[in-house]
């Protein structure tokens, strides 16, 4: 083996670790992308509700409800709380 091969494998070994770099933080970025996305998800439908019953309508049936407030509250929590589950079944957030 003389000086020429070795440079060459070495070469060659710089330039695979160089190609390496990139796509480990391809799959960090990805990785972080999908966890802010199904934080996203798990707090849609919450928000959504919570905005609704947020607004001041002039007939509202709630306050007339024994359960005007605890329904929804559950709703929420379970619109919340269902995605976390699911997710966290997936390995996800």
């Amino acid at each position: 083996m003389n000086i020429l091969s070795v440079n060459t494998a070495l070469e060659a070994q710089r330039q695979n670790d160089e190609m390496t770099r990139p796509t480990e933080a391809s799959y960090r970025h990805g990785e972080q992308v999908k966890r802010i996305s199904s934080w996203a998800a798990i707090l849609f439908a919450p928000t959504l509700a919570t905005g609704l019953y947020g607004t001041s309508f002039e007939h509202m049936p709630e306050p007339r409800w024994t359960f005007g407030y605890p329904m929804p509250l559950a709703l929420m929590l379970l619109c919340g709380l269902v995605p976390y589950l699911t997710f966290r079944r997936r390995g996800w957030p």
